[in-house]
């Protein structure tokens, strides 16, 4: 939303996401373009000696490989979006005009911390000296530690109210990005002048924003990357205030180190059938036991190892398909799907 309201306004600007779907160059945007496949093989081909003798992780290349195509590409700002955490992260080598946290959740704890006021130090972690840090974490109390970590970093706090919501119209789908929108307006309006955008352009820039899979609609296709309990009930809820049609069947694959139990249960109660497969783009040791996953199912859950056989099976009868679960599960099926790839 806020890239997205910012090239409203006129500028040239990059956005950096993770992961992707289908092809890696979806991480790297400038002016709504992902960097060209000879650009992508140059930068790498630059940087592989660095990269091999730092031993820097695939995060940390394509991170330095996207801050050198936007210089490159001339970008007059960069929305950045942190891979893991923030304080250790790669992407917090920037000096930021202005951070956010939009919320804290239990996730990533082997690296973050096992509880959400650990993790929520981990993500103050991005706060700089003499910066705006923006904090949309409703919970009191989690706000309060993201507060008192980014004044000790000298940065300047705003926080967005719980109860504040986005009225205008939203791009992208679900009841909570109203909220989301809100917390994009609060960055937007911290801003220096010449990065501002006007109010006009902030309406449009976010009734306009989209980003595959979450709640991407395509015909009777529902796609949504949710991967913990949190994303998977707002997942639910915006299947119910969407009214899809039914009968409604799940495509889901889960990884080893999310709450599948909870995930699987969740789904199954909210849909007329499940297909639980394994995407094959995961690697191979997060990939679940589907023996397993299967404990968590009832007799309407089909236990499929062959994702080809999951994603025809699951259209009989159906609907609507939701395909669920991680980016792995959502990428490769679209990359089954005629048109459906994020870069075509």
């Amino acid at each position: 939303m806020i890239a997205s309201a910012l090239r409203q306004s006129g500028l040239h600007v990059a956005l950096y996401t993770s992961p992707h779907l289908v092809d890696v160059r979806e991480r790297m945007l400038v002016g709504g373009r992902p960097i060209s496949r000879d650009a992508f093989a140059q930068w790498t081909n630059l940087l592989e000696d660095t990269i091999r003798e730092s031993g820097a992780s695939f995060f940390e290349a394509t991170t330095a490989i996207a801050f050198a195509d936007f210089a490159a590409r001339g970008a007059d700002v960069a929305v950045v979006e942190v891979g893991l955490g923030g304080r250790l992260d790669s992407t917090n080598v920037i000096k930021p005009v202005v951070s956010a946290v939009t919320c804290v959740s239990l996730e990533h704890t082997d690296y973050l911390g096992d509880s959400l006021e650990q993790i929520a130090r981990e993500k103050a972690g991005i706060a700089k000296e003499n910066t705006t840090f923006v904090i949309g974490e409703p919970d009191a109390t989690l706000a309060a530690v993201l507060t008192e970590c980014a004044m000790k970093a000298g940065a300047d706090v705003e926080t967005v109210p719980a109860e504040s919501r986005y009225e205008g119209e939203i791009g992208l789908q679900g009841p909570h990005q109203d909220r989301n929108a809100a917390l994009a307006v609060a960055v937007l309006e911290t801003l220096p002048v010449e990065l501002r955008p006007n109010s006009r352009e902030m309406r449009a820039g976010i009734a306009s924003a989209w980003l595959p899979g979450r709640f991407d609609r395509r015909g009777k296709w529902v796609f949504d990357v949710a991967h913990n309990p949190a994303a998977v009930g707002k997942l639910i809820d915006s299947l119910r205030e969407a009214k899809v049609d039914c009968p409604i069947h799940g495509l889901v694959g889960v990884l080893n180190d999310k709450d599948a139990g909870y995930i699987l249960s969740a789904l199954e109660e909210e849909l007329d059938a499940l297909w639980v497969t394994t995407p094959p783009s995961a690697p191979q040791d997060r990939r679940s036991d589907l023996g397993t996953l299967a404990r968590y199912t009832g007799k309407h859950a089909v236990i499929e190892p062959d994702f080809a056989r999951a994603v025809e099976g699951v259209q009989i009868g159906a609907r609507t398909v939701l395909v669920t679960g991680s980016f792995h599960t959502v990428g490769d099926a679209m990359n089954r799907l005629p048109g459906f790839a994020p870069l075509g």
